[in-house]
């Protein structure tokens, strides 16, 4: 017999509408396959920025575009290489001062030029950022942990939570002395991207160098599948 196989997925959800699932005229299971997977990310995004402020704006232009020019040069010497970095962005505003029944008093200007820099050795965002605040950066950003190939590991748990309902399936049909004949239907919601952990200090020991302390969490990717089997008649 030919097997009917609908999916609900997340798009019709989107949209309000369901696909129909038609009343099946034969013993059926349902099952629930879940899964969890942690993965340890191996791609930190590490992003610093240089403020400048003086009383013209190109002024405080060359400023920052000197002290990102300046990063980018020990960043290369050091092997990050070019692709890994974004620095194009440039952002100038007037600084006033407010007086009350006054005009406001222009003060000067001020340049934010942010720098993304992505590195796949952990073990050097430390040294990243010293390089930065040498350079003349002077803020950092934040400092995320993400994974190189998250569809990979995504494709991985979805798998394990398959693997899941099919063995819950088998176990529950033998225990009843049944046989399982094939899918008649399943239900699988999309779980989204995989979200990126944050920078998280950890305690160092007296003998741990400072680098150390820059480490990321776990990722914990989960999924779930809803599938109905057809047993024998």
């Amino acid at each position: 017999m030919k097997k009917t196989l609908t999916a609900l997925c997340l798009g019709a959800l989107m949209t309000g509408s369901a696909l129909p699932v038609v009343a099946a005229e034969f013993p059926t299971l349902d099952t629930t396959g879940v899964a969890e997977l942690t993965v340890t990310p191996d791609v930190a995004i590490i992003q610093v920025e240089v403020v400048s402020k003086g009383k013209e704006p190109l002024d405080v232009k060359r400023s920052s575009d000197k002290a990102v020019a300046g990063f980018i040069r020990r960043l290369e010497a050091a092997g990050v290489k070019r692709e890994q970095i974004e620095s194009a962005n440039l952002i100038i505003n007037p600084d006033y001062k407010f007086h009350k029944d006054a005009e406001p008093q222009l003060l000067g200007y001020s340049a934010n030029r942010q720098v993304t820099v992505r590195i796949t050795d952990l073990a050097r965002v430390n040294d990243i950022l010293d390089s930065a605040l040498t350079s003349g950066i002077n803020r950092v950003g934040n400092i995320r942990f993400e994974l190189s190939d998250d569809m990979a590991a995504r494709e991985k748990v979805r798998q394990l939570a398959i693997d899941d309902a099919r063995t819950k399936a088998e176990a529950l049909a033998k225990g009843f002395g049944a046989k399982i004949q094939g899918v008649w239907h399943i239900r699988y919601y999309d779980q989204g991207p995989v979200r990126p952990v944050m920078y998280k200090a950890a305690a160092m020991e007296a003998d741990s160098g400072v680098g150390e302390s820059y480490q990321s969490g776990d990722i914990t990717l989960s999924d779930r599948v809803e599938v109905t089997y057809r047993l024998r008649d």
